[in-house]
């Protein structure tokens, strides 16, 4: 049997075991999926011990993305971000991988959404953020990191900008007014809209051009999205971009391509 799984604390609300687990059963696989949660200061002995077990491979979340960077040799995407959250115990070291970033492409491709030469706005310079930003600065024409706090939007602007091609700019929430009407593709990376029925961007800077995808996922259709859909933008909520991800990391640890419908199946009868 194959075991993978996912560390992190708290997991309890996690939504990956269902998924991975549809997965398995489509295709016909010995393998299971189980959720550990060491002490946050744990990580090394967490990895030492998944690997001692015989574990093939592991997610990675909350706290210990950044922990498990220094655990693994990550490849040039994870280094970059500065974020790992799938490992793969099939060589010695592990190697570790940031699946969130093809999990955007991927959200965005699936729904007929081309990156190549966009302009594109990122609300959020935390760790999804992150994450985001240095997705779409490989394939867009510019992008535009605004942040509640404006300087660290403008020092991961920097990161960025330092391995892109693309314009990379920062700056506070005030600077979406400006932004937005001009953008192609809009991502929503912060919690907002998670909690109550608010939106990180007014409605009335959106518009029909705009391709809008929301991290959030619970709701699933959360007021940025409904305010996008009205304006006629192509809107993408944040299951897509979970289920994606998933689907990298699997991929990743079996070689085989991922049965995202019955991935898909699984995590919407959770959502």
């Amino acid at each position: 049997m194959h075991v993978f799984g996912l560390i992190g604390n708290p997991v309890g609300h996690s939504l990956s075991p269902p998924m991975h687990e549809a997965a398995y059963d489509a295709l016909g696989m010995d393998a299971r999926y189980v959720t550990f949660e060491p002490d946050p200061d744990a990580a090394g002995a967490a990895l030492d011990g998944a690997a001692a077990l015989g574990i093939d491979g592991l997610n990675v979340t909350i706290p210990f993305k950044q922990d498990v960077l220094d655990l693994v040799e990550p490849d040039d995407l994870a280094a970059r971000i500065g974020a790992v959250n799938t490992v793969d115990f099939a060589t010695s070291p592990p190697r570790g991988y940031n699946t969130d970033a093809a999990g955007v492409r991927r959200a965005f491709d699936h729904h007929g959404v081309s990156l190549t030469g966009s302009d594109a706005v990122v609300v959020g310079a935390g760790g999804a953020g992150r994450a985001v930003a240095f997705t779409l600065a490989d394939a867009c024409e510019s992008v535009h990191i605004a942040n509640r706090t404006a300087e660290r939007a403008v020092a991961l602007a920097e990161d960025v900008r330092a391995d892109a091609d693309a314009t990379v700019t920062g700056g506070g929430l005030d600077t979406l007014a400006d932004r937005v009407p001009a953008a192609d593709v809009l991502v929503n990376a912060t919690s907002v809209g998670m909690e109550a029925n608010e939106t990180p961007v007014r409605a009335d800077l959106l518009h029909g051009g705009l391709a809008v995808l929301d991290a959030v996922y619970a709701p699933v259709e959360t007021r940025l999205l409904r305010d996008a859909d009205q304006a006629g933008a192509t809107t993408i909520d944040g299951g897509w971009m979970l289920l994606f991800q998933g689907a990298v990391a699997f991929e990743r640890w079996t070689g085989r391509d991922a049965p995202i419908e019955a991935m898909n199946d699984a995590l919407r009868a959770r959502l």
